[in-house]
């Protein structure tokens, strides 16, 4: 088979045209041809870090929609579904993934459970860490998102950072505002990654000690604007991922979006596409091919090079994505496995006791995962809380899904719902339910509608009055 446009070439920066010679064994030969006009031929994207499980998609499906533009591979971690259902969630998620010739490196996930604070479906400790390292579909040990335990040596951690070692695979890291002496320590455990960073200070001094910076812009946590400007600085050490990738925003765009919008704000095309392209085959070490003679063929087609809005998309020789059509089936049969034993609540169990004076509210941010405190004003006289809209101060209630259990109630500032409630069970790490409403009448409401689903997302409405203490 043969290809034929204008071929970018991100190892030897260089743009000419040409013929991409081809089949499913890999590429044959890339044939210089001045008289070629055509699109653009370039390596496909890879996002370096996401969980498949937060688009509510199975690989299957997943592919469907990242072929559309321009994704041939992604750097997965099974975080998610393995606090719920354990390693048989990770071999769920690989035995899925087969079925597509969409590319998938799966991770051992290191945090399962992510926390001692919350009850998980599942642990997986250092030895099933060793067992999943030894199996050769697992490429990584995924984010270390312990990274006190790392600091304070937990044998555990230690432990599951010494297999990955064992196996030659390299560490993910997640390490949020960690600096100084400390990012140092955690660098030097032998963590090469972090996608975690929120300011161009914190990424600058971990790039400046040998990590790779992941740039991640993803459905809640946006990074982009803040990190970009590394990349003229440390080219060989940025990538793109975005870590969690709901299904509509899947729709609209995915690397490529990231790719284009780096080109826009004026950073040289080569570096951008080696974050987009090359990094991630570099440091996973990943068999995708870069646009190179003996790879396998994996690469898109697009008409320009700011949009990136690709005509159409290779992997492994084959066409699986050409003008709004998909080639990859799309009735794969797949069972649905769950872990799911929650009990209905009634609004009695919601009952917040409060006191004269300020009590302690979770101040969150969209498009960030880092809260804050803030403090509240509990007025005289009142024994109870249920919300307060005008001051957009919400109960949020998390609910064990494995077993029966009390539920966990605080306060939340920063969701603006002004009825009703909203309920999740995807909701990171354990996936527990989570709900934040305006009246306990509505928390209760949508908790019934997951737990009448055995999971999902749920939105009701309930009238509320503006304050509502007891």
């Amino acid at each position: 088979m043969i290809c034929t446009g204008r071929i970018v070439d991100v190892h030897q920066r260089r743009i000419y045209p040409g013929h991409v010679v081809f089949d499913e064994t890999g590429i044959k030969e890339l044939i210089p041809d001045s008289r070629v006009t055509g699109p653009y031929i370039l390596p496909g994207f890879i996002d370096a870090h996401v969980h498949i499980e937060s688009s509510m998609l199975l690989p299957t499906a997943f592919a469907r929609m990242a072929v559309r533009h321009g994704t041939v591979a992604t750097v997965s971690d099974p975080h998610e579904i393995a606090n719920v259902l354990g390693a048989a969630g990770v071999h769920y998620m690989i035995n899925n993934a087969r079925e597509t010739p969409f590319k998938v490196f799966f991770g051992a996930p290191s945090c399962v459970p992510a926390t001692s604070f919350e009850t998980a479906g599942a642990t997986i400790d250092a030895a099933e860490i060793d067992r999943l390292l030894g199996d050769p579909d697992i490429w990584y040990l995924a984010e270390m998102m312990n990274y006190p335990g790392v600091l304070h040596k937990d044998p555990e951690v230690l432990a599951k950072i010494a297999a990955a070692q064992r196996h030659g695979k390299p560490v993910d890291g997640h390490a949020p505002t960690l600096a100084g002496d400390d990012a140092l320590n955690y660098i030097q455990a032998g963590i090469s990654t972090d996608h975690e960073c929120i300011t161009l200070e914190e990424a600058r001094f971990k790039a400046l000690h040998g990590m790779q910076i992941i740039i991640r812009e993803g459905s809640a946590a946006k990074n982009f604007n803040a990190l970009i400007p590394l990349i003229g600085a440390y080219p060989d050490r940025i990538m793109f991922c975005s870590d969690d990738k709901h299904p509509d925003d899947l729709q609209v765009g995915h690397i490529n979006t990231l790719v284009a919008r780096a080109i826009a704000l004026g950073y040289d095309l080569f570096d951008v596409l080696n974050a987009a392209c090359i990094n991630p085959v570099k440091h996973y070490r990943l068999p995708v091919g870069t646009l190179r003679p003996g790879e396998p063929a994996d690469f898109i087609l697009v008409p320009d090079l700011q949009t990136m809005l690709p005509v159409a998309t290779f992997i492994a020789g084959k066409k699986v994505f050409e003008r709004g059509q998909v080639f990859i089936d799309h009735k794969i049969p797949a069972e649905i496995p769950n872990a799911f034993a929650a009990q209905s609540i009634v609004p009695a169990d919601l009952r917040l006791p409060v006191h004269p004076g300020e009590a302690k509210v979770i101040h969150c941010w969209d498009g960030s995962l880092v809260t804050k405190t803030k403090m509240y004003p509990i007025p005289q006289g009142h024994t109870s809380f249920e919300a307060d809209v005008a001051a957009d101060v919400l109960k949020i209630v998390v609910l064990n899904r494995y077993r029966t259990a009390p539920p966990a109630i605080a306060l939340v500032h920063g969701f603006g719902l002004q009825q009703g409630a909203l309920a999740s069970t995807v909701a990171h790490d354990s996936h527990n339910i989570i709900a934040v409403g305006t009246s306990d009448e509505a928390i209760c409401r949508v908790i019934d509608e997951l737990i009448g689903s055995c999971g999902g997302i749920a939105a009701g409405w309930i009238p509320c009055s503006i304050c509502r203490f007891r």
